[in-house]
């Protein structure tokens, strides 16, 4: 545990500007981001005796080793900047609403000259009319399948459209009846943006007018006897009442709004955001966050209100439970023309508490699913630590596989897991070739010497992202293998004196738990959480590596005898394999019978010939076309 007067910083040294501030621990990972009207002030706030501190405050600034801070310009400026930074660094004591969604909208594209309408997780362009956020992509998909029974407007890309108008033909939409196919002519470009018109009114919520039209219509096909159109109108009818079924009105003013209700308890907050479009809700969403500072409902909604909005468009209304902290700032971020404010009375009100409602059920069911995962990740790093004889639980464990084709295409993986769980983006993998290939034990020095090395002499880092790869020492390190992989594994740390990192392997027969030097494993309870870890460490470790090894092996395959031969491009080789079909049949041919494929000349004909008998050629080729091998 750190003493934090050991990298405090002079009082004197620190603006008084707004700023944003980060604090990083012995490894430089950044662990807490913060920012500040005032950065003087704030900063010497975390410097205070320790026993006043928030317990959550106090354990960030004993793991913290040191404290840096940028200057901004205005306030806004500050709230923009510590987001990016919370997105970017991940830092383990910051409240983070984690939502890695983009959702889908439904957008008509009303800025092109042939309206398109389509769905879309993209930010739309100036002039589109955009509904939604939905979401379940599959629900839209559903909504759109029964709108275009109705308004039958253009769906297809750009080159569909193109192609179709270039053909004279329309697309299969087209053929049956759910595009008005103005590819073709079928209908002009003037009618189909009216078309596309009454399609957004529709979704907008005008939906009275459509249906009595197509009823009055059905009526009298019925009564004029023309009962085929009235069946079709009446299929449309159908199709209208369901959509309007699943986007019920809920406001009755047609509004605009994102409803955001926050719960929280002492450890965690749970948001939940329904989005309603033109009265209607359009879409829900939501998060938890761990709590691991001293935030309150009004900085946990400025947070929640920062993650949906910093790099979207606000409504004309978001209606919230609680004021967010620094409302001024968030007033900025998201623009003068939405209103934030909390609804004292009325449907809205009434509203907001059913979302509110539905924050409180996903945070009681999240503490359900999180009390049995956090047990047991707790009880298996608590486990593992006692069967190791590690002073502590091993936060940080990296798997190391090695994985390869009777010694070809040797590759590594290296996997990563903290707290328990995976870290895809710590996950590294490693090509093994020359000596270091020629079996397991000298593939797994190889990867780990170059791993470890990375560690003790890092390069000097180009860039932030650059500086993290490898950065962090693992707590525990564990190779796929017996006694062989353990001893090649201890021999490089013994190389590059590293003493401060516990070592182990797993063994696929029995699971056992190999330790350097014993000469007995480690045998762990079946039923122990413990075990259930490792072996998906193991297990994820090996799945990394072959999926590496295919690729890899994949590109080697597609390679060929012809590939080395200067002037010998695709095309000819293409050639060469229609007439001779394998490379051994090519190697056999005379320096005459080559020259009788389209392309190749006396010269490059005897270079061939000259290249495929020369020692250590390979009697094999693929079809470029077909990926299929070709043998001799």
């Amino acid at each position: 545990m750190a003493d934090p007067a050991t990298y405090r910083p002079a009082t004197g040294t620190i603006p008084t500007s707004p700023g944003v501030y980060r604090f990083r621990d012995d490894d430089g990972r950044v662990i807490y981001v913060g920012k500040a009207k005032n950065l003087r002030q704030r900063l010497t706030n975390y410097f205070q005796d320790l026993a006043v501190l928030h317990e959550r405050t106090r354990r960030m600034v004993t793991t913290a080793s040191s404290v840096e801070w940028t200057v901004v310009g205005t306030e806004v400026e500050a709230l923009t900047l510590e987001y990016t930074w919370i997105k970017e660094f991940d830092p383990r004591f910051n409240v983070k609403f984690r939502d890695d969604k983009s959702y889908p909208y439904l957008v008509v594209t009303m800025g092109e000259e042939v309206p398109r309408v389509h769905i879309t997780r993209r930010t739309p362009r100036k002039g589109d009319r955009v509904f939604g956020p939905y979401t379940q992509v599959w629900a839209i998909r559903e909504t759109l399948d029964l709108m275009l029974r109705v308004f039958s407007i253009r769906s297809c890309s750009a080159g569909v459209y193109r192609r179709a108008e270039r053909a004279g033909r329309p697309c299969l939409l087209g053929f049956i009846g759910k595009c008005a196919a103005p590819c073709v002519g079928e209908i002009s470009v003037q009618e189909h943006r009216k078309l596309a018109e009454q399609f957004c009114d529709f979704m907008a919520g005008n939906t009275s007018t459509y249906t009595r039209r197509i009823e009055k219509q059905m009526r009298e096909a019925a009564a004029g006897m023309d009962y085929e159109a009235a069946a079709a109108l009446r299929d449309d009818l159908i199709a209208l009442d369901k959509v309007m079924e699943k986007n019920s009105v809920v406001l009755s003013d047609a509004t605009d709004a994102d409803l955001v209700g926050m719960v929280q308890d002492e450890l965690e907050a749970s948001v939940q955001v329904f989005h309603v479009r033109g009265g209607r809700i359009r879409g829900q969403r939501g998060w938890i966050a761990e709590i691991l500072d001293d935030s309150g409902p009004a900085d946990l909604m400025e947070r929640a209100l920062t993650t949906l909005y910093a790099e979207g468009t606000a409504p004309k209304e978001v209606l919230v439970t609680t004021e967010p902290a620094n409302r001024d700032q968030v007033q900025a971020l998201l623009g003068s023309r939405t209103d934030v404010r909390v609804p004292r009375r009325g449907e809205k009100k009434d509203l907001l508490a059913t979302v509110t409602a539905n924050a409180d059920e996903a945070l009681r069911l999240h503490r359900l699913r999180r009390t049995g995962d956090l047990t047991a990740r707790t009880k298996a790093l608590e486990d593992l630590g006692q069967a190791l004889d590690l002073a502590e639980p091993p936060l940080r464990i990296e798997c190391f596989d090695i994985s390869h084709s009777q010694g070809t295409n040797v590759v590594g993986s290296m996997v990563v897991f903290e707290d328990g769980l995976p870290r895809k983006s710590e996950y590294r993998r490693f090509s093994v070739s020359g000596a270091a290939a020629r079996d397991d034990t000298a593939s797994m020095h190889d990867v780990l010497t170059r791993r470890l090395k990375h560690h003790l002499d890092p390069p000097k880092p180009e860039s932030e992202e650059e500086k993290r790869r490898f950065a962090y020492p693992p707590s525990l390190i564990l190779v796929d293998g017996g006694p062989p992989q353990v001893a090649a594994a201890q021999r490089v740390m013994d190389e590059l004196g590293i003493t401060d990192i516990a070592l182990a392997g797993i063994a696929k027969r029995l699971e056992e738990i190999w330790l350097p030097g014993d000469d007995y494993p480690v045998i762990l309870p079946r039923t122990s959480e413990a075990l259930f870890l490792v072996q998906r460490l193991r297990d994820e470790a090996h799945r990394f590596a072959i999926s590496y090894h295919r690729s890899k092996r994949g590109r080697a395959m597609q390679t060929s005898a012809l590939d080395g031969i200067p002037g010998l491009g695709p095309a000819r080789r293409r050639a060469l394999l229609d007439r001779f079909v394998t490379v051994k049949a090519i190697r056999e041919a005379e320096v005459e019978q080559l020259q009788e494929v389209d392309g190749i000349g006396p010269a490059l004909a005897a270079q061939i010939s000259s290249a495929l008998r020369s020692e250590g050629a390979e009697d094999v080729a693929v079809d470029m076309a077909t990926g299929e091998i070709i043998g001799g």
